[in-house]
């Protein structure tokens, strides 16, 4: 078996060291080298062709980010980003996915040993996934705006009533390059759109970050889901990175609720767990959409969504960064309709709109 070529960029030894120790602890892949800054990583690029780049997101001599937009522009290559824990670190993150990194990873925290298994799994997961992954060139973030200036004028709203009626929901769930995903099927939504519950793998401290950017973005509201919030049109709820989200009912009401309860399919938040509360408690009247991600989590969640009267979509392989998610969803017959990206805001307004009196009143 031919192992996955990786290249580590990272400015600290140490980092480099542990990273390397990681990856060539795994039988499928190998470090066949390692650089201190992005110049010298452009040399060693052009002498061992890797497979898989993991990239610092802050570096001397040149930023992350420049070297990024030059290697998608010039070199396209699966790019796993490392990043810090910091909220200028988020933002350079979420920048970088735009830009065409397929995913990232947190740095390792150096000297403490307690979770490394966890993270080395997470880190081998990502690389793989990466070596597999269609890799994409950056393209213009489009805005709102973009999108409101192609309605008609003067065209009645889809969706009347926006602050009482909650009939109508939206459940998406992705992982491996969901963050352009979401985003390109959220931009189009008009300000009357039906809720949005979203869970994207992703940890702790980034979803707030993910959330704010989206919200600049769009006509709808974006936020991190609070627990015990109330579930309204014209919003966007995505669960935070170290909770399960779920739906829930408060009378006439749909709330967000959130868990601490542990992993499920190893994430948390995990689309599953979204999924089967939205089936359990919303049924006919939601749309459940599957996007781009690696692994199995959300298949069986959507297929129990179908079960209970939901109408659900999967994103198609040709637009997908990592076709794992909605694979899996379409082998276990989940999926009334596979959709490509582009179509898939459009096909998930239609069906809504389609619904009309058979919604169920909650």
């Amino acid at each position: 078996m031919q192992k996955i070529k990786v290249l580590c960029v990272d400015d600290s030894a140490l980092i480099r060291s542990l990273m390397t120790e990681i990856i060539n602890g795994q039988p499928d892949m190998t470090v066949v080298a390692t650089a201190p800054d992005p110049l010298v990583a452009r040399e060693l690029i052009k002498q061992h062709n890797p497979d898989v780049l993991t990239l610092d997101v802050e570096m001397p001599r040149m930023d992350g980010l420049d070297f990024l937009e030059k290697l998608m522009r010039l070199r396209p290559m699966p790019v796993v980003m490392v990043s810090s824990l910091t909220e200028r670190g988020n933002e350079i993150t979420l920048r970088a996915l735009e830009l065409g990194a397929v995913d990232f990873v947190t740095k390792p925290k150096v000297g403490i040993r307690d979770g490394m298994l966890d993270y080395s799994e997470k880190l081998a997961d990502k690389i793989r996934a990466a070596a597999r992954a269609r890799v994409r060139q950056s393209a213009p973030v489009q805005h709102a705006a973009a999108h409101a200036a192609h309605a008609p004028v003067g065209a009645a709203p889809l969706f009347n009533n926006p602050l009482l009626s909650t009939e109508k929901l939206i459940i998406v769930g992705a992982s491996t390059g969901g963050t352009e995903a979401i985003r390109e099927v959220l931009v189009p939504l008009p300000p009357d759109a039906p809720a949005v519950l979203i869970a994207q793998h992703m940890p702790p401290g980034f979803t707030k970050s993910f959330a704010q950017r989206l919200n600049g973005l769009c006509r709808i509201t974006v936020k991190e889901a609070e627990h015990g919030e109330r579930v309204l049109p014209g919003h966007a709820y995505i669960a935070p990175g170290h909770a399960h989200l779920l739906l829930a009912r408060s009378g006439a009401n749909y709330i967000a609720h959130l868990s601490d309860e542990p992993p499920v399919n190893r994430h948390r938040p995990s689309v599953d767990v979204l999924f089967r509360s939205a089936a359990q408690h919303a049924g006919k009247n939601a749309v459940g959409v599957i996007l781009t991600g690696m692994g199995r989590d959300g298949a069986a969640g959507l297929l129990d969504m179908k079960k209970a009267g939901a109408y659900t979509l999967a994103q198609d392989e040709a637009s997908c960064i990592v076709f794992g998610m909605p694979r899996e969803a379409i082998a276990l017959g989940a999926a009334d309709e596979i959709a490509s990206l582009p179509e898939m805001s459009r096909r998930v307004m239609a069906r809504l709109s389609s619904m009309g009196d058979r919604v169920q009143r909650v």
